[in-house]
């Protein structure tokens, strides 16, 4: 099954997904964090930074757009042709409250008149294939049968399924009735997106719903960064997830401060790698680390000598507090 890398704001920037591709295989494509366009019309130089195929190239890396302005849309659809993508994601599933506040992301799912026009506008002129990326309502899951036909008008490229509507945000389970009701009622492509930790999750999932294009994982990938290679038959090695961290290091201290940029970046990714650890009390140590001379040693201490667990423990991201 084809596996690809969920963005996250923050965390999944061009550095990040070059420096995992290097040392884990395993992920077919890399998702980039959505982009707002605009209103002048350019590309910022943080945008058009992240935006850089690099050495990924555009074959494996899916960019995706956040806006509910139909012109904003399609004037980024034809930025990103010019720099050589094949394809443009549109964000129909952010749950963040100053996104949706502003009618984007999954906000667009409360006024499915207003996306129908929307979507037959971009698919009318685009220069790229689109492809969605949605929750399955904002408020209930009985959104999901009015959404649906207007989803299937459309000549979606591959459509992205979070089985979880805006108000659940990322708590309790997801409805994967809503796929298999997707997968019946659509003729389009379908990836799932949604609850994956572990190889043998997504192997189940297979099997459950036979007729997905592939799945998207994103908080698995974080705390195991080695999970795509692990359901290609492979392992993970100590050695390779202290090539990650110490390579990502590297090339974040070459242009960040360390205490000020490199130090808040990798707190919030071992917030998902300390679920890796069979003994989960040394994060608080870590979290309590307010310069990174002292925050690396130990996080290196870590990944060299404590033990880990086979799948990453979820159950403790509920109970902790915020770095």
């Amino acid at each position: 099954m084809r596996l690809d890398f969920a963005p996250m704001e923050g965390i999944t920037g061009r550095v990040f997904r070059e420096v995992h591709a290097a040392c884990f295989a395993g992920v077919d494509r890399y998702w980039m964090p959505f982009f707002s366009p605009t209103a002048a019309g350019a590309l910022t130089p943080r945008q058009r930074r992240d935006l850089e195929p690099g050495p990924l190239g555009t074959p494996r890396l899916v960019p995706q757009i956040l806006t509910r302005d139909a012109e904003a849309f399609l004037w980024a659809a034809a930025a990103l042709a010019e720099l050589g993508y094949a394809e443009v994601n549109l964000n129909l599933g952010c749950p963040s409250g100053t996104v949706v506040s502003k009618g984007k992301g999954a906000g667009m799912l409360r006024a499915p008149a207003s996306l129908d026009r929307f979507l037959d506008a971009v698919f009318a002129r685009s220069p790229l294939p689109i492809s969605v990326k949605t929750r399955i309502g904002f408020e209930d899951v009985q959104e999901w049968e009015a959404l649906l036909p207007i989803l299937g008008r459309y000549p979606i490229r591959e459509l992205t399924v979070h089985p979880r509507t805006r108000r659940e945000l990322y708590r309790g389970g997801v409805h994967r009735e809503a796929v298999l009701r997707a997968l019946e009622a659509l003729s389009i492509p379908l990836r799932y997106n949604g609850n994956l930790f572990t190889p043998d999750g997504i192997r189940r999932l297979e099997t459950a719903c036979p007729g997905l294009s592939g799945v998207m994982v994103g908080r698995g990938l974080l705390a195991d960064p080695a999970l795509a290679t692990r359901l290609r038959g492979g392992v993970r090695e100590r050695s390779a997830l202290l090539a990650f961290h110490e390579t990502l290091a590297e090339r974040y201290l070459a242009t960040m401060h360390p205490d000020g940029a490199v130090l808040p970046k990798f707190k919030e990714l071992w917030v998902f790698l300390s679920l890796l650890l069979e003994d989960g009390a040394p994060w608080k140590r870590l979290r309590k680390c307010s310069r990174w001379a002292d925050f690396h040693p130990l996080a290196l201490e870590l990944l060299r000598n404590a033990p880990l667990r086979d799948e990453a423990d979820f159950s403790r991201l509920d109970q902790r507090e915020s770095w």
